[in-house]
């Protein structure tokens, strides 16, 4: 079988595609593409991914590295199989919903957005806890979040301002789709401690994820919503993963 991974032409002609796209966001693209072809792009762009996020790592630790306080609390909170179903399934599937499912509009996914969007500022702006905690405050956030989704679908459902928001949507694509990026890469900076430094270097410190977003929204508009899912999934199970592997 013709498989394109050990060729480089491949994945100069997905960096090539991912760039174009990148700066010239589309609603719609490569609606022929096959199933096996899309598969195909996907992967590519994990196995890209993975050597740009490891290459930024490593250079970045020789400078400065910010411990990563969710992953450590989720590690110490979790046994091995649970953190690997919050941490690899998950959240991964929650942040989906939250910064990419509504690239496409419909009043629906937008609500689910929305609801999702609340859940994280009013957890970590509000209540400044994690996103994962199942604490007294737990049951707030949710019911609030719920209210907000429901109102905001109750609005959007009706005909007239469900027409306008989807020309408005398919107008301004790119825009949306910009957003939706540094939303995803900057609101990580939660994941660390919120002093100075990592502040002031929020743009590098999450460079891995703001290039994970521009290949996820991609991938969202153009192959549809499960391609960016089991990315975001295969990439989180696989670090996790490793940080099972003795060190010594």
């Amino acid at each position: 079988m013709n498989y394109p991974f050990v060729k480089p032409k491949f994945y100069l002609r997905l960096i090539k595609e991912l760039t174009r796209f990148i700066f010239q966001p589309r609603y719609l693209i490569l609606k022929d593409i096959t199933v096996r072809n899309k598969v195909y792009h996907t992967l590519g762009l994990f196995l890209i991914k993975l050597v740009f996020s490891l290459l930024v790592a490593n250079v970045l630790a020789i400078f400065y590295e910010p411990t990563n306080i969710t992953d450590a609390n989720m590690a110490n909170r979790f046994t091995p199989l649970v953190y690997l179903l919050v941490g690899g399934v998950i959240l991964p599937l929650y942040e989906e919903i939250c910064f990419r499912l509504s690239l496409k509009f419909k009043p629906l996914y937008a609500a689910l957005t929305f609801t999702s969007l609340s859940y994280y500022l009013l957890t970590k702006a509000i209540y400044k806890t994690n996103l994962s905690l199942v604490d007294e405050t737990f049951y707030t956030r949710v019911l609030l979040s719920l209210f907000l989704g429901i109102s905001a679908y109750a609005l959007m459902y009706r005909v007239k301002i469900a027409q306008k928001l989807a020309v408005l949507w398919e107008n301004n694509i790119r825009w949306i789709y910009y957003l939706s990026c540094v939303l995803f890469a900057w609101l990580h900076i939660f994941n660390f401690e919120l002093n100075l430094t990592n502040v002031l270097l929020l743009p590098i410190i999450t460079l891995p994820q703001l290039f994970s977003a521009t290949i996820a929204g991609y991938t969202r508009l153009s192959f549809g919503f499960k391609y960016p899912l089991f990315v975001h999934m295969g990439t989180n199970l696989l670090f996790i993963s490793l940080t099972f592997l003795p060190l010594d």
